[in-house]
């Protein structure tokens, strides 16, 4: 027997507590992994909850995120102790997740993790930190490089926001960081910000559908208003990465700042990424990532604070990056 965070459902609602199950009760699946770490993301928040439409059956361990040990395999891929890393693929959502000490999955859904990274680091990347460096990847391989026009990081104090202002930071980039949290300053200054924009001044909608060119490139972890408002302001050729819809699906805007300055708008999916793809940007992380950048961002947790963390990150009132320790 095992310890895992298990949502039941029933006429009164969800209801999320740490209960034991056993290695009869995961799912089917290649590799069994003994989870050591795993994480919190918005996903996670509404798998604790509600659902949020994601989970598809009753019961259910979420947790999109873990990384661990590999403790059996049926495939060659993987051998016993081999450290590894899983996410997206809709784990912790209809697939059973990493809130739980041991997991089941297939084999495709696994990704080596690089030696130069613990299961903790994993884990404090985790998503969020993937879909970040997918990110920066992405506006460099349009053209983006260090010495231009500062490049603009929308929810910066969130966890795609954050490790995005690290990264860019530490490959040389002038970074300003957008948040609606004045006391985040100091923490995305240690991050390696170079300029602090309050939300309020950017996230107003504007009748011109272009103003001066102030950005070289953009991860935009809000969509909406924010991010109409952004894509006019972008300088000729520029590229925007858009990760998120923290401020709304809609994007009130027009095809002038496509038309009249050649901007793109990247599309930056985490979930059905091809392998080679996440090889490459855990490579990336391993490699420009400065981890002491990244301890500053963790905050620790248990199984047992999950419902709460759950309930926290919904609301917007989770900073960087939190560790659950499953173990613990």
């Amino acid at each position: 027997m095992f310890n895992a965070l298990v949502v039941e459902k029933t006429e009164m609602g969800t209801h999320a507590a740490v209960r034991e199950i056993s290695y009869e009760d995961l799912p089917a699946g290649d590799v069994t992994v003994a989870v050591e770490y795993s994480t919190v993301n918005y996903k996670d928040g509404l798998c604790v909850g509600p659902g949020g439409g994601l989970v598809r059956n009753y019961p259910h361990v979420p947790g999109i995120d873990f990384a661990g040990i590999v403790e059996s395999s049926d495939d060659p891929r993987y051998k016993v102790g081999d450290a590894v890393v899983l996410t997206g693929w809709r784990v912790g959502e209809k697939h059973w997740g990493g809130y739980s000490q041991k997991a089941r999955v297939k084999a495709d859904y696994l990704v080596p993790l690089p030696k130069e990274l613990s299961t903790r680091q994993a884990m404090a990347v985790g998503t969020a930190g993937f879909t970040a460096m997918l990110a920066v990847i992405a506006l460099e391989d349009h053209g983006l490089r260090s010495g231009q026009a500062p490049v603009l990081v929308t929810g910066a104090a969130g966890g795609v926001g954050s490790v995005a202002t690290a990264i860019l930071a530490n490959l040389g980039y002038e970074v300003a960081a957008v948040t609606g949290r004045p006391e985040a300053a100091d923490y995305l200054k240690e991050l390696g910000a170079n300029q602090i924009v309050a939300r309020s001044d950017i996230n107003e909608t504007t009748k011109r559908p272009l103003e001066a060119e102030t950005w070289s490139g953009c991860v935009d972890a809000v969509g909406g208003d924010m991010l109409a408002r952004v894509l006019g302001q972008m300088v000729y050729g520029a590229s925007v990465a858009a990760v998120g819809l923290a401020g709304g699906a809609g994007l009130p805007t027009t095809v002038v700042p496509f038309l009249l300055r050649g901007v793109n708008l990247l599309g930056i999916d985490s979930v059905m990424q091809p392998f080679e793809n996440r090889k490459r940007a855990w490579a990336r992380i391993a490699k420009d990532l400065p981890m002491n950048k990244l301890e500053g961002m963790i905050t620790q947790a248990t199984l047992a604070d999950l419902p709460n963390l759950g309930k926290d990150i919904l609301k917007g009132q989770v900073r960087g990056r939190v560790v659950v320790d499953v173990n613990a």
